[in-house]
């Protein structure tokens, strides 16, 4: 049976006892130390299972023979930075992201910040079952100053006397994830004005939903427009993908977020390179990109496709339809913070809305298809024939992607829940829904 998905492993406590993550832990400390040994990072999120999780992979990874340096409660690009500030061999995070509570998980990156694919977790579940001698099994030891090792780096990316002169005001919701570890000490750090919500860690997410979707974060755009605010951001529950509000109380969708990365890249005279995106991205992130005098390079969806593509070189900025950005010049994570930390810098020019005037709108409309094993395949597999029949445009690197005139649509499988995702994206929201209901049915059959 294979474990790995797109991004790691994750799964209802139920699907995912404990004795399976020691399991994985202990090939995925093989793997990541097979060469040079070293010592890994372990670090986990806010959810009640955490604990759980946490003991059984660190039994695993030391019964591996790794050193086991554990952060503790951390977000997920604190845990990929730290591997670079220490020269790890890897780190293993045990999170689900933004799924619901109930649900936990665990994701590995290599010492090289290169987030561990589903082709490379196939390799990794051929060792299960490996194990150190009994004097050769890890050392176990704790690390308490990652999260502030990971701000002080963030903020000397960022013009903080800038931001400090400016004050900019923001109300971030946290979700009760691990933003509430770090979020609230960097933003207040480098100048800004904070009004924090659900910004106590709670694995059980009573505040909201852990992924930051508009009809997740209602109460956030209400305190920023009667707070008069400058702007509102929101993370999922690993601090791994952002939003953001504007002044105005409008919801920046995650590809938008990107598009003005982008921009602020290229403001400040850095975006010396690719732009790096998935085929489920925006138009807007082409059309930004172009703009910049900046070429696009797709890859297939998930944090490992991105980092495998950056790594390959030549790239200035990665970043994904859902608000994840990767941020190179401080490692190859995708990173809630440094990009809010960024758009805290932005504000000291002038308003989101203004900034988001650069940014070319498009109407995106996401569905589900609930969907498992091999039925994911055949929904699939009904798009591309239907393609091929009718000599439409198509690319099929990770499901189906779809060209029309002025709109696109992606059916694909998803990598960590069972589901088919159907994207469309058009310049107007109808002929987008249209799209995404056309193509659901087509997927059905």
């Amino acid at each position: 049976m294979a474990y790995f998905g797109t991004n790691g492993v994750r799964g209802r406590f139920d699907e995912l006892p404990p004795e399976l993550a020691l399991r994985l832990a202990q090939a995925t400390g093989a793997y990541l130390t097979r060469n040079k040994g070293g010592s890994v990072i372990l670090a986990r999120d806010c959810r009640l299972t955490g604990g759980i999780y946490r003991a059984a992979a660190t039994a695993g990874l030391a019964a591996a023979g790794c050193d086991v340096v554990d952060i503790g409660i951390a977000s997920s690009p604190t845990a990929e930075f730290m591997v670079k500030k220490l020269g790890a061999a890897g780190c293993v995070i045990i999170s689900a992201s933004h799924n619901p509570p109930e649900w936990n998980g665990m994701k590995a990156v290599d010492g090289k910040g290169i987030a561990i694919s589903r082709e490379r977790g196939v390799d990794i579940e051929k060792l299960m079952g490996r194990s150190a001698p009994w004097n050769g099994i890890g050392r176990i030891t704790k690390y308490r100053a990652a999260t502030t090792d990971h701000a002080e780096a963030i903020e000397a990316l960022v013009d903080g006397k800038r931001i400090r002169k400016r004050r900019p005001k923001l109300v971030i919701d946290c979700g009760n994830g691990t933003a509430c570890i770090i979020a609230p000490k960097l933003l207040m750090g480098l100048g800004c004005e904070v009004i924090s919500l659900n910004s106590h860690p709670d694995g059980r997410f009573p505040g909201r939903p852990s992924e930051p979707t508009e009809a997740n974060v209602k109460e956030l755009v209400g305190t920023v427009v009667s707070s008069g605010a400058d702007a509102g951001i929101a993370w999922d529950g690993d601090g791994d993908r952002v939003v953001f509000v504007d002044e105005k109380g409008n919801y920046v969708i995650g590809d938008r977020v990107y598009a003005l990365s982008i921009l602020w890249k290229a403001a400040g005279g850095k975006l010396k390179g690719d732009v790096v995106t998935t085929v489920a991205t925006s138009k807007a992130v082409e059309d930004v990109a172009g703009r910049c005098g900046a070429r696009v390079r797709y890859t297939a969806i998930g944090a490992p496709a991105l980092c495998e593509e950056m790594a390959r070189g030549g790239a200035a900025i990665g970043g994904e339809e859902v608000g994840g950005v990767i941020w190179p010049e401080l490692s190859m994570a995708k990173d809630g913070f440094m990009t809010a930390a960024k758009l805290a810098e932005a504000l000291c020019e002038k308003s989101l809305s203004t900034w988001l005037e650069g940014v070319p709108e498009y109407c995106n409309v996401k569905l589900k298809i609930n969907a498992d094993g091999k039925k994911k395949g055949q929904l699939v597999a009904r798009v591309l024939a239907h393609a091929k029949k009718n000599r439409l445009p198509h690319v099929d690197v990770d499901g189906v992607r779809v060209d029309l005139d002025g709109a696109w649509v992606i059916v694909r499988a998803s990598g960590t829940e069972p589901y088919v995702r159907v994207f469309a994206e058009a310049k107007t929201q109808d002929r987008a829904q249209n799209l995404a209901k056309e193509y659901e049915k087509i997927a059905r059959g």
